[in-house]
């Protein structure tokens, strides 16, 4: 579990600075694009399988999906282009290998426990941080209560909660079914815009989200019943 912890504190930490340096779409595309396929190549190399056809085209229809979306995202250019790419594909590699860890972990944790656990060793790795950040004068209390309630929602919903249907969708699922699944989040992301922002969506992101939505249906195998004798 610490080296759940410790891998999701990384993969915030790079994801972030990623988005800081070579942008919103770039980073994302690269980190959550490239853990579905790393995560299906660790669990086809575990089990000494290979992808079917099936596998690769809902991968495909994932990251098409995933690539359209993310082109509607403005703000792609950053100060650190190369840099910010290296630390999204950091970021894509850490997540692909937490998921795979944390599927192990949660066939034998409870999803609390194991969620409580790996979020409080992301607290302390991170921790250090936030001491810096205070040395160099930076602001680490929000000012204002709205800044506060992003704050809550950000740690309630979008860290504790998301993290505790990752591992309970890990305890009858495969890692890279898991990954290809939570690439719905930029186009959660695109409809809440277009909603609340009245950011207007873009063809591309209409066709984008429609892949990665059959994509995630396709997920589903149906069972297969022996035909009657």
């Amino acid at each position: 579990m610490v080296l759940v912890g410790c891998g999701t504190a990384l993969y915030q930490a790079t994801y972030f600075i990623a988005v800081l340096w070579v942008g919103v779409s770039v980073a994302t595309v690269v980190s959550l694009g490239l853990a579905p396929v790393l995560a299906a190549a660790a669990d086809h190399l575990r089990a000494g399988s290979r992808p079917d056809r099936r596998e690769v085209l809902v991968l495909l229809a994932a990251l098409g999906g995933l690539a359209l979306i993310s082109s509607q995202a403005g703000g792609t250019d950053g100060p650190r282009p190369v840099a910010g790419l290296l630390l999204a594909v950091l970021a894509g590699a850490v997540y692909a290998a937490t998921t795979v860890l944390g599927h192990g972990l949660a066939q034998r944790v409870e999803t609390t426990a194991l969620t409580t656990c790996a979020t409080a060793v992301s607290a302390v790795v991170l921790a250090p941080f936030l001491v810096i950040a205070g040395l160099s004068g930076d602001a680490l209390v929000p000012d204002s209560s709205g800044s506060w309630v992003l704050l809550v929602y950000l740690g309630v919903a979008t860290m504790a909660l998301a993290y505790a249907l990752l591992y309970a969708g890990l305890r009858t699922t495969s890692g890279s079914a898991a990954t290809v699944a939570t690439l719905v989040e930029p186009l959660s992301a695109a409809l809440l815009a277009a909603l609340i922002l009245d950011e207007v969506l873009t063809a591309a992101a209409l066709v984008g989200g429609v892949l990665l939505l059959a994509a995630v249906v396709a997920l589903h195998r149906p069972e297969e019943h022996p035909a009657p004798v």
